[in-house]
């Protein structure tokens, strides 16, 4: 197939043989000979010299014997003209003066739809630049207005509210990734954290809440957008704190934007780094389950005795955590229907009978209201762990008194009772087993 120009002769010669056509029409051409070529690898090889007739090129070949790609027909050194075969029939004209702007595609859908994606690429580099002179001149008239204009009383309230929420200039030379990039470093330039009279503006909100949009890439895995959330929330708080009032409130702001976004270990993240270490006070109003989540971490530290626990197994036995014999015990807390829980729980379960010796029992307490199904979970799983639950869902006093917000959640404690650590997920609780 790749060598059909190297038959070419023989080809013509067979016009019993049905064939593809390129017939160019070239005014004001008047080379008597052109030179056909095929492009490979970004060098084009000379295949064919063409004779013309009265500013036509013509040329035949049989049908699928070559291949497809770019081919140029050269008409001097400086002159030429790129065309595609797909397996169709091509007819082209155009001026020998503006070879490719005079281009008309009269048969070849290839070569239409090449033609015009040529012409695009052409005028959107022209509105492009264009569109670059506008932005840089607007760019020198917006922040003229911002640190000039709106700043010959820089003490007002508008004054300094301009101030803060103005946009960082973009430089329009960065691809989109490096302007990103930029954004995330000098998007809190000009924030005045310490300005509380801000609270009463939607400053603090909008510009928190575009500079965290920054950091959501959704072309990446949850757990690295998990990672960049967390880095855009430390670059946030960290010069929020300058000011009590300011940083309680965007903190309180953050944690509202990721429990609607769905993003629970950032707002654990938030909680346990920044409310519980600066004690911060946060509005009395919060979202129950958030509250509980502050209510935990305060509550629970490392090094406590936990609640003890006494519940009915399945059988109805009553069973105690302050008698579970072991090393240490993981007191788990979960929902048969919970999805996160059916796709912990086999994990964890792998480890736990994968132990060469028995050093981590395993207290797993329901939280279901129908005994029914949640004893068919156990059995379908096989989960030979120590089952217990009152069968009162959240409503238990053992969720109370360990201040259950969500499941699954996990408590790892010693021989003594005493808290361990809380993992937030497998991978935590793995560093503990």
């Amino acid at each position: 197939m790749r060598y059909f120009f190297l038959l070419i002769l023989t080809i013509s010669s067979l016009s019993w043989l049905p064939g593809q056509t390129i017939k160019i029409k070239v005014r004001g051409l008047n080379q008597p000979r052109v030179q056909l070529s095929y492009l490979r690898s970004g060098n084009f090889v000379l295949l064919d010299s063409i004779l013309t007739d009265k500013n036509m090129i013509n040329y035949t070949y049989a049908k699928n014997s070559g291949h497809p790609g770019f081919y140029r027909i050269n008409i001097s050194k400086s002159s030429w003209i790129d065309f595609i075969i797909d397996d169709e029939d091509i007819s082209l004209s155009t001026d020998v003066k503006n070879l490719t702007d005079s281009m008309t595609v009269i048969s070849s859908e290839s070569n239409k739809l090449y033609y015009e994606y040529i012409n695009l690429n052409k005028h959107f580099k022209i509105i492009k630049g264009k569109l670059q002179v506008i932005v840089s001149e607007y760019s020198q008239k917006y922040l003229h207005f911002v640190n000039i204009t709106s700043q010959k009383n820089n003490k007002t309230f508008i004054a300094r509210y301009i101030k803060t929420t103005q946009l960082p200039i973009e430089n329009v030379n960065l691809t989109d990734n490096q302007q990103v990039a930029y954004q995330k470093i000098h998007y809190l330039d000009n924030i005045n954290f310490d300005d509380d009279d801000l609270l009463y503006s939607d400053a603090f909100t909008t510009l928190s809440l575009r500079y965290i949009t920054l950091f959501r890439n959704t072309l990446i895995a949850d757990d690295l957008i998990e990672k960049e959330l967390k880095s855009a929330v430390d670059n946030v708080l960290n010069k929020a704190k300058i000011n009590l009032l300011v940083y309680q409130d965007i903190t309180q702001i953050l944690i509202d934007k990721f429990r609607h976004l769905g993003f629970n270990s950032v707002i654990d993240y938030i909680v346990d780094d920044y409310v519980i270490k600066d004690d911060l006070c946060l509005d009395e109003n919060l979202p129950g389950s958030i509250q509980q989540r502050i209510d935990q971490s305060k509550s629970f530290k490392t090094g406590i005795k936990v609640p003890d626990i006494i519940l009915p197994d399945s059988t109805g036995q009553m069973i105690d955590l302050y008698n579970i014999n072991s090393k240490n015990t993981l007191i788990l807390f979960y929902a048969s229907w919970c999805p996160h829980c059916q796709r912990l729980l086999p994990r964890i379960n792998e480890v736990y009978k994968n132990q060469k010796e028995i050093k981590v029992k395993i207290l797993a307490v329901s939280l279901d209201t129908n005994r029914t199904e949640w004893l068919n979970f156990v059995r379908t799983n096989n989960y030979k762990w120590i089952n217990v639950s009152d069968l009162k869902g959240g409503y238990g006093k053992d969720v109370k008194a360990y201040k259950i917000y969500a499941t699954p959640s996990m408590f790892l404690v010693n021989d003594k009772k005493e808290l361990i650590g809380i993992p937030a997920n497998f991978e935590d609780l793995i560093k503990l087993f």
